[in-house]
């Protein structure tokens, strides 16, 4: 038997009897799990060391090196992210709606959980452990499957989660990782039906398509994120520039930074001129219309292509549009339907931009980089949803579930 397999068996056996912990039992593993990873994070940093060698070695980009990377901040925000979780609310057995029924049956609709998640991913440790933390509170079994890039930091940080998981109600065979660093193993996880319950692809635009397109086991796609920033003309400078800047710089890498600006013609030609600049001394690689190429001669012609690409780098596409419709149209055409932002002091402009736009988080006056489920107050997330059904946006805890009836009679049978 494949290890994928094997390993599915074993978290589908852990699962039938995770809807029976209570939430202090599923609590009380979070917080050993946060403690565990704390205690011994020398050994979780030793093991990305290796992962962080190896893609040097291979000519991986720093963006993606600064994806992999675990620092002992980073472990311990990783920890503060389980402990936030523990704190929520348990949606598990939550009752949805109750009613009778003219014949005398009591209906109650409650949430329980999913199952079994297969949760597929590239190399962003941090996803190992909010994976494992939002799955394991909501009573779910999760499987694993990482990217090759970070096998040995992942390898060790589920070995340090099982540690924690002896001490704790929840069985450590709920928890589970695929160490094959073959394509093969995506393969098949793909098509484990009846073990999976449903599969979770989170990472760049080509897993995630295969995902979609390849399986046969319920998926739920996170999308990439071609995101934008639409500075229209009566922006504040000061705002504006600041909330672009940090849309695109404090961290280009994940999927909610912005990867297109888009300026009405309008705004401050010298604010306009000062912000290009300073893109340009960090090092930002600007991709930009005509008229960008005339007021910042260090721009490179922008294509249709340029402007449907999710970098995750120091890239950026700067268009300017006549108005505001204009700026619609663009987002329509090459959104991702992930996090879009209007900066503008014109209400009617941001209603229409907030009601008009179809994406997961639309923002007015805030950088795109918040969304994230521990910006939103979720503890962490398993991914952020671009698709309109079961669930969108960041997904805390209340999307790990699904729902059933229960139905109470005293003896009713249907003529």
């Amino acid at each position: 038997m494949s290890e994928v397999r094997s390993k599915a068996q074993l978290a589908k056996q852990a699962a039938i009897g995770m809807n029976k912990l209570t939430t202090t039992q599923k609590n009380e593993a979070l917080l050993h799990m946060a403690h565990k990873l704390i205690a011994l994070q020398e050994t979780i940093i030793a093991a990305n060391k290796l992962d962080l060698e190896r893609g040097r070695q291979a000519g991986t980009s720093e963006s993606l090196l600064d994806r992999l990377a675990l620092t002992e901040a980073r472990i311990h925000e990783i920890a503060e992210g389980l402990r936030q979780i523990a704190t929520l609310p348990d949606p598990v057995g939550d009752v949805l709606a109750t009613f009778d029924r003219p014949n005398g049956l009591h209906v109650e609709h409650i949430r329980v959980p999913l199952g079994v998640i297969g949760m597929i991913y590239e190399a962003r440790p941090n996803v190992t452990v909010d994976a494992a933390g939002l799955c394991l509170k909501t009573g779910n079994a999760v499987l694993l499957r990482g990217g090759s890039a970070a096998l040995s930091t992942n390898k060790r940080i589920v070995e340090v989660l099982h540690e924690a998981l002896l001490d704790t109600a929840i069985p450590v065979d709920a928890l589970q990782i695929i160490e094959d660093p073959n394509r093969a193993s995506v393969d098949e996880m793909l098509t484990l039906n009846g073990l999976l319950d449903v599969v979770i692809p989170r990472g760049g635009a080509s897993l995630i398509q295969n995902v979609v397109q390849n399986a046969t086991v319920p998926v739920i796609e996170t999308g990439a994120g071609v995101c934008h920033t639409f500075i229209d003309a009566s922006a504040q400078p000061n705002m504006a520039a600041e909330i672009a800047w940090n849309a695109k710089v404090q961290r280009p890498s994940v999927c909610n930074s912005m990867e297109t600006l888009l300026v009405h013609r309008q705004y401050d030609l010298e604010q306009i001129k000062l912000l290009l600049a300073r893109y340009h001394d960090s090092g930002v690689r600007i991709y930009g219309c005509s008229y960008t190429l005339e007021i910042a001669p260090f721009a490179e012609q922008a294509t249709e292509q340029h402007y449907s690409t999710e970098y995750n780098d120091f890239s950026l596409n700067v268009k300017f549009v006549d108005d505001i419709d204009e700026a619609l149209q663009h987002i329509t055409k090459h959104s991702t339907m992930h996090s879009e932002c209007i900066v503008t002091e014109n209400e009617h402009h941001a209603a229409r931009f907030l009601q008009e736009v179809d994406a997961a988080a639309v923002y007015h006056n805030a950088s795109t980089r918040f969304t994230d489920g521990f910006e939103f107050g979720f503890g962490a997330e398993i991914g952020i949803s671009t698709q309109k059904l079961h669930a969108r946006g960041p997904m805390g805890l209340p999307a790990l579930t699904s729902s059933k009836y229960i139905v109470y009679g005293t003896g009713q049978i249907r003529s």
